[in-house]
């Protein structure tokens, strides 16, 4: 998914960028806001177990109502965690919206106001 991120917050240094991201990338930043941070975070929208067996008549995960709900759901969840002031800190929230590719054995930090 290509994701477009704006925001007005002077904590994150571009106000603008676009990442592409794939599910299991949410759900590592899911992973390390959870160890990491004291914020809840949200569920994201389920897997898609199911639509990934052969002979179901329809084209399973390259439906485009699944992607499409799916889209909506992985929306709804990074507009929670980045809209939650505790998560706007972790770096790992950072590297997600901004940069083009995630160290996933990156150092886990706090980032300081600008």
């Amino acid at each position: 998914y290509d994701f477009l991120f704006q925001t007005n917050l002077p904590i994150f240094k571009l106000k603008e960028s676009t990442v592409r991201r794939r599910y299991s990338d949410f759900e590592w930043l899911r992973s390390e806001l959870e160890r990491e941070s004291k914020v809840v975070v949200p569920p994201l929208p389920g897997k898609a177990f199911l639509r990934q067996l052969p002979f179901r008549g329809d084209d399973g995960i390259f439906d485009d109502n699944f992607i499409e709900e799916r889209k909506q759901g992985l929306e709804q969840f990074i507009n929670k965690v980045a809209g939650h002031p505790l998560a706007q800190n972790e770096r790992c929230l950072h590297m997600f919206l901004q940069d083009e590719i995630i160290d996933k054995s990156y150092t886990p930090s706090k980032i300081r106001h600008a």
